[in-house]
């Protein structure tokens, strides 16, 4: 991988990691069409923990309270807020730990599947445009509800933001609540997985071959594109401005279907 390659596969991670498109199906078409190969997961590991970073940036207050409120041993909304993350986290524990190699095995990581899953995004996303926002608060059993939204969003192509946002929309919950809940839920799940492959030593630089300025380009392309594509994304749902993402997901979808079945 070049630093060139690292440079455009870093900033397709940070702007698609939050905006409802999937960040691992853009990767995989990203891959196919520039014809990327790489060894192991490091690359992997080093945009999806600069992404992380950016949320960690962008939420810096919210998470300093949450952490703060966890030695007060107080129940109240930053609390509640807690136990409601730890509560969506268990969905795709439960898939992470027992099911993630069947799934691979199972549905692959292919174009097809990548463009299937864009237009369910798609589809996802229009539902979830066209349900009015009743402004209800977000309850335990909501969280849950958008834990298994973003477990279901393993599959490349199905993006994870697109999934627990619109779950949380369908449930008629207030729409800042639930992009600030959609992002925060993710932070503990990824890099918990970052963390084993690690171990696994996926990050070891004879695993994937690449460089170590190579990474680094590509983990701070994904940083500060995921730092922009974050506050955009907080934006757009609160004004309810989805249908952008829509056809960009259906445009997307029939290219990949279209490239896997002629090209």
């Amino acid at each position: 991988m070049s630093g060139l390659e690292a440079l455009l596969l870093g900033l397709l991670q940070g702007l698609t990691e939050f905006l409802p498109v999937s960040s691992s199906g853009h990767l995989v078409i990203g891959r196919a069409v520039l014809g990327i190969e790489t060894q192991g997961v490091a690359f992997e590991i080093a945009v999806h923990t600069a992404t992380i970073l950016s949320i960690l940036t962008v939420f810096r207050k919210d998470i300093g309270r949450l952490l703060t409120s966890c030695f007060t041993f107080k129940y109240n909304e930053d609390t509640r807020c807690i136990l409601q993350i730890l509560l969506s986290m268990l969905p795709v524990l439960v898939v992470g730990l027992f099911f993630k190699t069947q799934v691979e095995a199972l549905f692959g990581d292919g174009l097809a599947l990548v463009g299937a899953m864009l237009l369910l995004t798609a589809i996802l996303l229009v539902i979830a445009q066209r349900t009015p926002s009743k402004g209800l608060p977000l309850k335990y059993g909501d969280a849950f509800v958008m834990g298994l939204a973003q477990a279901i969003a393993v599959l490349p192509g199905l993006s994870r933001s697109g999934a627990t946002i619109s779950a949380g929309l369908l449930l008629g919950k207030e729409r800042s609540t639930v992009v600030r809940f959609s992002f925060l839920m993710v932070i503990i799940p990824v890099l918990g997985q970052a963390f084993l492959d690690v171990v696994k030593g996926g990050f070891a630089p004879q695993a994937s071959g690449i460089p170590v300025w190579t990474l680094l380009i590509g983990f701070m392309a994904a940083y500060f594109s995921g730092l922009a594509a974050c506050r955009w994304m907080m934006t757009l749902v609160k004004k309810a401005k989805l249908w952008i993402f829509v056809v960009y997901c259906a445009l997307v979808g029939v290219f990949c279907l279209l490239y896997h079945f002629t090209g």
